[in-house]
Formats: C-alpha cells, structure tokens, sequence
C-alpha cells in the first residue's frame, strides 16, 4: 500500500513523505532542521525512520534543509549531477545519482524519475509504485510536455503544482522581471494549464488529488479547487489543496 503527506507546500518551503511498506522516504526538504523534525513528528515519523530524501531540484524552498537533516540523521540523499553541482549543502550522508531516463528501487518502493521544464540546473519529478498503484507528483514546472502527459497517465494519485492565477499574477506585486520567470515556459504551472493537463491524461482510476505549490500572492485557494474540479470534472469541495503551514494529512491509495 503507497500512503503519502505533505509537510508544507508553497514558495517558503516544501517536503513531501511517500511511504510504502516499511520504506519512508521524503521529496525535498526547504524547511530549517528543527521546523523538519517539528512537522515529520506532526505526522508521526520519526526523522530517523526515512529510508532516503529526494531532491527535485537545487532551489532553496526545495533543497536548503536536506544536508542537515540527511547529516543528523545519517539518510541517504538522490538527486541528479546537475543539482549536485550546484545545490549549495551538499554534505549529505550518503550521495546516489538519479538518471532522469532511469528508475530505480528504494527498499519496497520504485521511484520513476522524469525531466521537467523548470529554471533549474536538471530539475526532475517522479512517480512511485508499490508495484500496484501509481502516484504521480508535478511540481515546479513551467509548460506541458508531451512526454509528462504519457507518463502521468493512468494515476491513482496524483500530487499537481497549481501555482498562480494568470490574472493575479499580471496585476500582481512581483516585479516585471519574477512575474516573466515565473509565468514563461521554465516557471510554474498556473491553474489552467492544470487544467489543461487533468483533462489530457486517463483519470479513470484516480483517487486522490491534491493541488500543490500555491501562491500566497499570486493565487487563491478558490481558483485553484475550481481549476482542479473543472479539470477532474467534479465539484470544487472535492479537491484538497496542499498549504504552506500544515501540507496534508496522510492519504493512502488502496
């Protein structure tokens, strides 16, 4: 059985726990040590008890607690050579390189990683199997590709950046030059091109969908229920969203 949670999700920090069997592993750490080992406890695990922390990519909501709390707790750390050159703690533990075209086992838990277009080094997501069940996780992503859309079909879960609304964003406080990085094609995925993605990939099995990765300043949690449900082509109380402060309480695909 795959179960997995969020610790928080936003531009102020992000980590995400995926656990199947006795294998826990955690999807990048932007959180201090102590805040960490705060919200894993919130969620009844043990710093401890991970099995590995993955890494998307090199930005600090994303990477700046991994080193720390890989070194605290002795875990080993996954992430591709292009963020390992450039992620600024890189004394991890222990070190294994992820080829983006290559999947690869963590105990009782396979891990597929896949490319995404992000102002990153070598950024990737991934989708994890018990073998049974497929949980897909998109995050950090500027524009649809056609291989993202193969590889994400036939979901049981899915975890689905939903970063901005392009209204907010255009009248929006960000300076000229963040609202260009952040709305072009190496950005984030705004509510409608989620939509976009949802209504292009089989949903037939899906039983768990969870908007990620929101604004605070550019989005609002009622147009991102609205984009997801129209998208899922179901009501908006229907869609969970992932939040900064408290992420999401364990789900589980059954």
């Amino acid at each position: 059985m795959l179960r997995f949670s969020s610790l928080g999700s936003g531009s102020k920090g992000n980590a995400t726990l995926i656990e199947c069997g006795k294998t826990r592993i955690l999807v990048d750490c932007g959180f201090s040590l102590a805040e960490t080992e705060r919200r894993l406890h919130r969620l009844g695990c043990a710093p401890d008890s991970l099995s590995g922390i993955l890494i998307t990519h090199e930005h600090g909501d994303h990477a700046n607690g991994v080193g720390r709390l890989s070194r605290r707790h002795k875990i080993p750390v996954w992430l591709t050579v292009g963020t390992y050159n450039v992620v600024k703690d890189k004394k991890f533990s222990h070190t294994h390189f992820i080829n983006v075209n290559n999947g690869f086992e963590i105990a009782d838990l396979q891990v597929s990683p896949y490319p995404v277009p992000h102002d990153a080094r070598e950024p990737c997501q991934f989708v994890f199997s018990d073998g049974d069940k497929r949980l897909g996780l998109l995050t950090d992503v500027g524009s649809i590709t056609p291989y993202m859309v193969d590889l994400l079909q036939k979901l049981d879960g899915l975890l689905l950046e939903c970063n901005y609304d392009a209204r907010m964003l255009a009248t929006g406080p960000y300076p000229p030059k963040l609202k260009t990085r952040v709305g072009g094609n190496y950005g984030h995925l705004d509510n409608m091109q989620s939509t976009e993605l949802l209504k292009r990939i089989n949903l037939d099995g899906l039983q768990h969908l969870v908007g990620m990765h929101l604004s605070e300043k550019n989005n609002h949690p009622d147009h991102a229920q609205r984009a997801l449900s129209d998208g899922l082509g179901c009501v908006p109380n229907e869609v969970t969203l992932a939040t900064q402060d408290s992420g999401f309480d364990w789900r589980e695909l059954r």
